[in-house]
């Protein structure tokens, strides 16, 4: 199956040039922009004094930089605000492959890698940045409810890591099998991965005569 590669390497960052389908490197930044739009799980990858760990968290794209938040409590968070460097890394499953062996059998998937140092967002840039992450995983909700509170907003940090060093993978074709497994009678192809959104659930303690939000209404049945 195809794979196609990208990124850009830079002086304090580990290589991200392939050493394997070099031919089919790219920079096709559109493309990493598109995977972390689709995809809102991350998962931070990091060394702190207690060892290596990596934690599952959201993530949403402004502009040319990642946003991740989290805990102002949160070891992690005050790790990377402390300026450990950071590999952040968000992938998608949208097939299987089923090849005539199981050793050319795989899977259709996009994953990103981003390294970097981020930086903590403060004061204006703070509140801006849990809107859109708000709005990320629900569009229009931020005008829907309340605005955070002093308390609520000393309690989440922000983080943005600049989309400047990382690497593309994309895998979106059908198995290579070999002339005589073409040959045989075994079935190939792919099996397409189907996700959408289900029907709203109401929160038990919702008070009677509140209408699901528009955001809610939008979000419901779409992939």
């Amino acid at each position: 199956m195809s794979v196609l590669v990208a990124g850009t390497d830079g002086p304090d960052t580990p290589p991200l040039r392939p050493t394997r389908f070099a031919e089919l490197a790219s920079t096709d930044r559109a493309a990493l922009d598109a995977l972390l739009d689709r995809v809102p799980m991350a998962h931070i990858g990091l060394v702190t004094a207690q060892g290596p760990f990596v934690v599952p968290t959201l993530q949403a794209r402004d502009g040319d930089d990642l946003l991740l938040h989290g805990s102002s409590g949160s070891r992690w968070m005050r790790a990377l605000a402390a300026g450990a460097p950071v590999c952040v890394a968000v992938s998608e499953l949208s097939a299987l492959v089923v090849a005539r062996s199981a050793f050319e059998s795989g899977v259709r998937y996009a994953s990103a890698t981003i390294f970097g140092t981020p930086r903590v967002l403060t004061g204006a840039e703070h509140v801006h940045g849990l809107d859109v992450l708000t709005d990320r995983l629900l569009p229009g909700r931020t005008a829907e409810v309340r605005r955070p509170t002093p308390k609520e907003l000393a309690a989440t940090m922000v983080l943005a890591l600049r989309l400047e060093h990382w690497s593309l993978k994309v895998a979106d074709g059908f198995s290579e099998d070999a002339p005589d497994d073409v040959a045989g009678p075994a079935w190939a192809g792919a099996v397409p991965l189907m996700s959408v959104w289900g029907p709203p659930q109401a929160a038990p303690d919702l008070r009677a005569g509140i209408e699901v939000p528009a955001s809610v209404r939008a979000l419901a049945g779409r992939s």
